[in-house]
Formats: C-alpha cells, structure tokens, sequence
C-alpha cells in the first residue's frame, strides 16, 4: 500500500511561523527541551495536557 502526498498538502499542514519558530530554537538552545515540546505542541493547535501529566505542564508554565 503506497500513499501520495504532495508538497502543497505537506507545505499547507505546517502552522509554525517564523515568530514562533524563535521562542522553540531558544529553548532547545538554552537545553530546555520540554518547554520546546510544549510551545511546539501549542503553536501546532493541540492542547499539551492531552500529552504530558498535569504536574509536568503546570511545573513547565510556572518555571517558562
């Protein structure tokens, strides 16, 4: 089984735009790579409570 995509379907799903792009590249820079999955989850529309444990996002807001 073989599935076509296209570059205009695969260009259409990407929602990250460059003044979003910054805050993630600084925070993998700075080694902060839960932070970068939650900016990365909530820039992309999905709720990050539906992925970590609430303890863990709510330390990462406080903490970010």
């Amino acid at each position: 089984m073989t599935q076509n995509i296209n570059d205009d379907q695969t260009q259409a799903d990407w929602k990250i735009n460059t003044k979003q792009i910054e805050p993630i590249t600084e925070a993998i820079i700075a080694g902060k790579y839960s932070w970068a999955c939650v900016l990365i989850l909530r820039f992309l529309g999905y709720n990050p409570l539906h992925y970590m444990p609430y303890r863990t996002y709510n330390r990462l807001t406080k903490n970010n």
